[in-house]
């Protein structure tokens, strides 16, 4: 599986790109989309929502399951990835560059594993 370096992980497959200090972009790993298989329907919030680590802030539907989607901080979301709601094969085509929520004023991100420990929870997983 491939796990950008720059990038860090939640234990619940999200990965994060931190924009700035306090702004940052969630989306899916590679591990977690192939898992799911194709995707074919993304739930995301509005922006101005609020979002809570380690609560669900959507769901993505694939041909297998839904599964929700989990905040890796606090925060608010400031933009959400509008392409997915009518391609959510992208997050399958590339899931490092098919963001879903970029969220502000983030707090509560000092969990977050870096690849080489999110290579670690995969590896327990299979």
């Amino acid at each position: 599986m491939n796990h950008p370096q720059e990038l860090k992980y939640t234990r619940s497959h999200e990965w994060v790109k931190m924009v700035d200090d306090t702004t940052a972009l969630v989306g899916l790993t590679d591990y977690a989309q192939h898992s799911l298989g194709d995707l074919v329907f993304v739930n995301l919030p509005m922006v101005g929502d609020p979002v809570t680590k380690e609560e669900a802030f959507g769901d993505v539907e694939s041909v297998k399951a839904v599964s929700d989607v989990f905040s890796p901080f606090d925060g608010e979301v400031s933009k959400v990835n509008e392409e997915l709601l009518d391609e959510p094969g992208k997050i399958n085509a590339d899931p490092y560059g098919a963001w879903l929520i970029e969220v502000s004023n983030i707090s509560g991100q000092e969990e977050l594993l870096s690849a080489e420990d999110y290579e670690k929870v995969c590896q327990e997983e299979e």
